[in-house]
């Protein structure tokens, strides 16, 4: 399985996209990823089958679900494209569509065959399915708040990028999983001695998204990577054929947009800023001092030259969902409780967070000195409508 051209081509797939014009040590691969996710998905489930044997039916179900995680984790990415989440908004195809059609490929039918698993179980894992056969599977391969995809990439991208705070206690973590029986369903959830160990992933992942994932120099350039991307495609339909998407990656990317003589490719082959930050709001709940940002510098520079950039679309899964049963079960003294009930931290980082920079365009092309003057005044705008709310910061 690992040395078919659908997982081989993850090398050629840079995890963190354009992080490593922010992070320049952060060159590591999908590929990468993908081992250690298999690795980490390993440990988590032998230490499920370990504490939870009642929840197995016998030695072959064990081994057939262990076989099963590990094929689920090893290609939970093939269907990422160049640049992941910056392809996807310009092909207008998610990546687990990609990955349902690569599966029936007649190569990797028979290397999931190899692997004594159902193809169809594997795929349930990766997009997943709410009602498959493996509900406690599900949670260690597509979370949304225990899987071994983040767990390994929260501790990967940290030690890529330097950032410390990405770090957290993944031996106690998956030491304090476990099975359990909740309305008649069985769920991934953790000891009471595991709490400390998720309040220390759940910080890790949002101090990676307010130092890493939402750096405001990744998200300015994987902006202009998309004005790049519909240059490079002007047919995003070309790319449909799922042997013509195989065919790109991000070396790919890079090659051909040298060919390119518009802003936005000389742009990523030079590292030139054409957007300056004016302001940022990380993990606001009222959006109301960012608005107000946003309309008095479209007033000044005209809409054109102001760019509000949006994440909270992304957030619902940081940390643990809000409302409905998006959680982690905690087992204290035999009751089942809700990480958000067992953690004052956990309680207070849920629910939805909007994480909102403005950007103003600058003139390349303009001296250096007239430039910074467009961003002062551009920050100094921001400044002084942040000073008239006592409390607020930018």
């Amino acid at each position: 399985m690992l040395d078919l051209p659908v997982v081989q081509r993850l090398r050629r797939l840079r995890q963190l996209g354009l992080a490593y014009l922010a992070f320049p040590s952060a060159e590591h691969s999908r590929f990468t990823h993908a081992l250690g996710a298999l690795a980490m998905g390993t440990r988590a489930f032998d230490q499920l089958a370990r504490v939870g044997r009642e929840f197995f039916a016998d030695d072959r179900d064990v081994a057939y679900q262990r076989r099963l995680v590990r094929a689920a984790l090893l290609l939970h990415d093939i269907g990422h494209g160049p640049f992941s989440h910056a392809c996807e908004a310009v092909l207008h195809v998610r990546h687990e569509a990609r990955t349902a059609e690569l599966l029936q490929l007649p190569d990797m039918q028979a290397g999931i065959e190899a692997l004594d698993v159902d193809a169809g179980d594997v795929l349930g894992l990766i997009v997943g399915d709410a009602g498959g056969p493996y509900p406690a599977l599900r949670e260690l391969v597509s979370g949304p708040n225990l899987d071994a995809d983040r767990m390994d990439y929260l501790q990967r991208d940290a030690y890529f990028t330097g950032v410390a705070a990405g770090r957290f206690d993944v031996d106690q973590l998956v030491a304090s999983l476990r099975l359990f029986e909740r309305d008649g369903q069985i769920v991934t959830g953790i000891d009471a001695r595991g709490v400390v160990a998720l309040e220390s992933f759940v910080m890790a992942r949002y101090m990676m998204f307010a130092s890493v994932y939402f750096h405001h120099t990744t998200r300015l350039f994987e902006r202009i990577l998309q004005d790049a991307l519909r240059e490079l495609w002007p047919d995003p339909h070309a790319l449909d054929p799922i042997d013509e998407f195989l065919r790109w990656d991000d070396f790919r990317v890079l090659d051909r947009l040298s060919g390119l003589s518009g802003e936005a490719a000389h742009a990523l082959r030079q590292r030139v800023r054409i957007f300056g930050l004016a302001a940022e709001f990380n993990a606001e709940r009222d959006l109301r001092l960012y608005e107000a940002c946003e309309a008095a510098l479209r007033e000044r520079f005209g809409a054109a030259n102001v760019w509000a950039d949006e994440q909270s679309q992304v957030m619902h899964r940081l940390p643990l969902g809000s409302g409905g049963g998006l959680t982690v079960w905690v087992n204290a003294g035999g009751h089942l409780v809700d990480a958000r009930d067992a953690s004052d931290l956990i309680g207070k980082l849920s629910g939805k967070a909007y994480w909102r920079k403005l950007f103003v365009r600058r003139d390349p092309a303009s001296p250096r000195e007239a430039q910074e003057a467009l961003m002062r005044e551009a920050r100094a705008i921001c400044a002084n409508i942040v000073a008239k709310r006592p409390g607020r910061s930018t």
